[in-house]
């Protein structure tokens, strides 16, 4: 039995949560499911984006999963997810961006995993307006050793435990010489640890040209906060957009797994929304806790369920009328005839 707290979101969140479930029990697998609220849902519920009861459901379980929340544009509340990784220390930002058959797009054949440091920088929070007048803000960016030295190690780690053969560190110490140039001086470092695998680095400008014209040369990538963040979605672009790009925000004692995409308040509640990115964070999480083999049935089920036009939803097959619970459904038919 496994205790996992589960955060259906806002907006499209609870309908593709309820999906993403239905798929998990078709593997079999053993779930005590503590339902909990966050962002808009925990304002409606708790009047608090975080609530207590979110928090200490988390600090019991250690492992969630979580649907989209809404986050406000420059006003409001702080983003939820930017909150939940600095209260569970959750360094690793792990981005898989995979190719689909089925699923549009230029490429092919990608398969590149994204290491993001998920608490420094400049999502740290330290930012202010410098004048009465707000004519002006400013927002400070820290990098340490330490943080540098455990993301890295991460993407090298999950290298080696994967039989990955490379690792591009992305940075930009030509012009941010002390803080770009510390963590290229810690990756460098760490990689002469890891000698059977190739690594290089990358400025952060050339590796967005260098991933648009050749995906393919690239493997497993490491970089700091703002850089992974926006590299993490243009490789999701490669593949096909963020239906089916899941994540994860993993740390020494808690993991949060999670679709990457918005709340989509606009389509919420018509069972028109594909839940790919949910369902193949459900299977990221799966294999965090050590139930591979359901994590294999659900990966292989997905794979077979996205090349068939006929079981897809509209945003991959504008012909199609399937909605979000026939989707997962026809992901439970291929779990079940396997």
């Amino acid at each position: 039995m496994h205790n996992i707290t589960l955060i259906p979101g806002d907006g499209i969140g609870p309908s593709i949560t309820e999906a993403t479930v239905r798929v998990i029990e078709a593997t079999g697998v053993d779930i005590r499911w503590d339902e909990q609220f966050a962002g808009m849902a925990g304002i409606d519920k708790h009047k608090d984006p975080i609530p207590e009861q979110t928090i200490a459901s988390l600090s019991q379980n250690k492992v969630a999963l979580k649907g989209p929340l809404t986050t406000q544009l420059g006003k409001g509340f702080r983003s939820v997810n930017v909150a939940l990784r600095k209260e569970f220390d959750l360094y690793i930002n792990l981005r898989p961006a995979k190719s689909f058959e089925g699923v549009p797009s230029r490429y092919s054949d990608v398969d590149i995993v994204m290491f993001r440091e998920n608490i420094e920088e400049f999502y740290s929070g330290i930012e202010h307006y410098i004048d009465a007048q707000k004519s002006a803000a400013e927002t400070i960016g820290i990098i340490t050793r330490y943080g540098s030295e455990r993301i890295v190690r991460a993407a090298f780690d999950y290298a080696r435990k994967f039989n990955r053969k490379k690792v591009s560190i992305v940075h930009k110490a030509n012009i941010m010489k002390f803080t770009g140039g510390l963590f290229l001086e810690v990756a460098k470092k760490v990689a002469e640890e890891f000698p059977d695998i190739q690594c290089n680095d990358v400025i952060i400008d050339n590796m967005a040209m260098q991933l648009v014209l050749n995906p393919n040369q690239y493997d497993v990538i490491v970089t700091t906060n703002l850089f992974g963040d926006i590299l993490s979605d243009l490789c999701s672009g490669l593949v096909g957009g963020l239906g089916v790009a899941p994540g994860a925000n993993i740390g020494k004692d808690a993991a949060i797994f999670e679709a990457v995409h918005g709340s989509a308040p606009d389509i919420a509640g018509k069972d028109i929304a594909n839940p790919s990115a949910l369902i193949l964070a459900s299977a990221m999480m799966l294999d965090h806790i050590g139930e591979h083999i359901a994590a294999e049935k659900i990966y292989k089920a997905i794979r077979e369920t996205l090349r068939n036009p006929k079981e897809v939803t509209k945003d991959l097959n504008p012909a199609s009328n399937v909605g979000t619970k026939q989707f997962a459904e026809f992901i439970v038919q291929h779990i079940k005839s396997n």
